[in-house]
């Protein structure tokens, strides 16, 4: 397969896996390991292309994002996610998880980004959601306009446990608020809020350190990549909030319980 297809099947992947709870590096992972193309150049490919799902996020939810901005009229009346009041919930469920990586950042590279470590982030995760699941049936749960500082707080603790190459931000964050009260669309909608300004700073970051290996050759691929990526999220985030609206995890997670042995069989012993 060629440069460009392999752009377009990395963008699927991507688009399809980075805002549901399946892990996106796990499925980007055995992407590149049955296409061969892995390595650095494989690396910079999967940043840029990561770009494209974030901005279907901006794009489906830009009427939100407007509404962070401080005495701005289409505010909701007595909403907590408006204005400065949603700036310092989204802040505070960013910070945590934006700090921890960049302090471990090395030390997550070298021992966490393996087939045996990404494989288990898979299965406990999925074992994880099953748990949340039941737990949660039959709580009574809020919205996302009634979010608290507290429950802000906790989901971006919770997303902290996405560091962990397979966990899954998604499921991470979702699971989060869920546990802390708020119903799935809501934990949902809150994650893809928070997934911009974390994704954007991990992608631009990682970005610069590769910008090297980046060649003007490349650059149609990548186009297509991130058209791709971009299409594709946006069919995926809007197909997983109407699925939450009458649907639960509970397949998600045994698709990952399912995934993870296959996982680690396709990928032992491979370069990552």
């Amino acid at each position: 397969m060629n440069l460009w297809g392999v752009a377009a099947v990395l963008g699927i992947v991507e688009g399809l896996t980075e805002f549901l709870p399946v892990s996106s590096t796990g499925h980007l992972i055995i992407a590149g390991h049955m296409l061969g193309f892995v390595g650095d150049k494989a690396a910079s490919f999967e940043i840029a292309i990561q770009m494209g799902a974030i901005l279907s996020v901006v794009f489906l939810y830009w009427r939100r994002f407007l509404r962070l901005v401080p005495n701005n009229e289409k505010r909701a009346e007595n909403s907590t996610l408006d204005g400065w009041s949603g700036i310092w919930r989204i802040t505070i469920a960013t910070l945590p998880a934006l700090c921890v990586a960049y302090m471990l950042r090395h030390e997550i590279k070298e021992r966490l980004f393996n087939p045996e470590a990404v494989s288990l982030a898979l299965a406990v995760g999925g074992l994880g959601i099953l748990v949340v699941e039941r737990f949660s049936l039959g709580r009574r749960s809020n919205t996302l306009d009634n979010l608290s500082l507290g429950q802000a707080l906790g989901i971006g603790l919770f997303q902290i446990l996405a560091l962990w190459p397979g966990t899954s931000r998604a499921a991470a964050t979702i699971i989060g608020g869920m546990l802390l009260g708020l119903d799935r669309k809501a934990s949902a909608e809150f994650s893809f809020l928070i997934a911009v300004p974390v994704l954007f700073a991990a992608t631009g970051y990682e970005l610069l350190k590769m910008r090297d290996q980046l060649a003007f050759a490349d650059a149609v691929a990548l186009a297509i990549g991130f058209l791709v990526s971009f299409l594709v999220a946006l069919a995926a985030i809007k197909g997983f909030v109407s699925y939450l609206g009458r649907g639960r995890l509970t397949p998600f997670a045994w698709y990952r319980i399912v995934i993870a042995p296959i996982f680690y069989y396709l990928t032992r012993g491979s370069a990552w």
